[in-house]
């Protein structure tokens, strides 16, 4: 299945909002609509390229100024539009993101803020009932991933070597540590919270589901068909067990970060 698109976030957005209205905001490198999912309302959000983007920091599928600030914007609206509601809509994040946008601009405009109120505002979101997903299908990476989907109340990403979740690039990771790329590769490989694999991520138990796709950029309709059940799967899950992130403290590799919470529950 193909459509028109210059980014895995922007293919899959697409595909998983045909047919629905998108609306338009202050910021075109962020996609939103609202559409149906199994006769739900969910509410899609995508960071996309824009070459024509006002901070060419941000061309390339960064969160930059503009779109911390318009990913607070779209999420709160949709809080604020379902306040009183039985049955609050579904928030998914498509999550395809290189990087925060790194710029003398961005650092003296509060960059910090404006992620901080995109994080914030999916926060609130899922504290006040909207089942929030994050759908990882590329780059998951930096303060770009903390604004835009790590709030989630559950994430699911697909199983492919393109998909990389880390705090870092390796190039500057390698700079921050005094190695050199292909030392810091084999270091990795022993230690699962410094590895960029997904396979190594989703040992830390902070996955729901990885999901097998042959090609990300040409799915077919049964792979759409798989993600879209998955994400309606995830919502259900977090309809019926509440807000919370509990549900990523379970593997063996988070052992230490279980215990260091009861400890601290303990002494207070």
């Amino acid at each position: 299945m193909s459509t028109s698109s210059s980014s895995r976030g922007e293919y899959w957005f697409s595909l998983l909002t045909a047919g629905a209205e998108q609306r338009q905001g202050p910021c075109a490198s962020i996609r939103v609509a609202d559409a149906e999912l199994e006769g739900q309302p969910v509410r899609f959000i995508a960071v996309v390229p824009d070459a024509n983007n006002h901070y060419p920091r941000a061309a390339r599928g960064e969160v930059g100024l503009l779109e911390g600030w318009t990913l607070a914007q779209v999420v709160s609206e949709a809080v604020a539009a379902d306040v009183g509601k039985a049955q609050k809509r579904a928030i998914v994040a498509v999550i395809d993101v290189p990087s925060q946008a790194y710029g003398r601009r961005e650092e003296a405009f509060g960059i910090h803020q404006a992620l901080a109120g995109a994080a914030g505002a999916y926060a609130k979101a899922r504290l006040a009932g909207h089942p929030v997903i994050g759908l990882i299908v590329g780059k998951a990476m930096s303060g770009a991933f903390l604004a835009h989907g790590y709030q989630a109340n559950r994430l699911i990403a697909f199983n492919d070597a393109g998909v990389m979740i880390h705090a870092m690039g390796k190039e500057s990771a390698a700079r921050i540590t005094l190695r050199s790329v292909e030392a810091l590769e084999k270091l990795a490989a022993t230690i699962p919270p410094m590895a960029y694999d997904i396979e190594h991520y989703s040992s830390l138990g902070l996955l729901e589901q990885l999901l097998d796709i042959r090609d990300p950029l040409q799915a077919s309709e049964q792979e759409l068909n798989l993600v879209r059940h998955s994400v309606v799967q995830a919502i259900a899950k977090t309809r019926s067990e509440g807000v919370g992130l509990t549900n990523r403290l379970g593997a063996d590799n988070r052992h230490s970060s279980s215990l260091v919470r009861e400890r601290m529950r303990a002494e207070w």
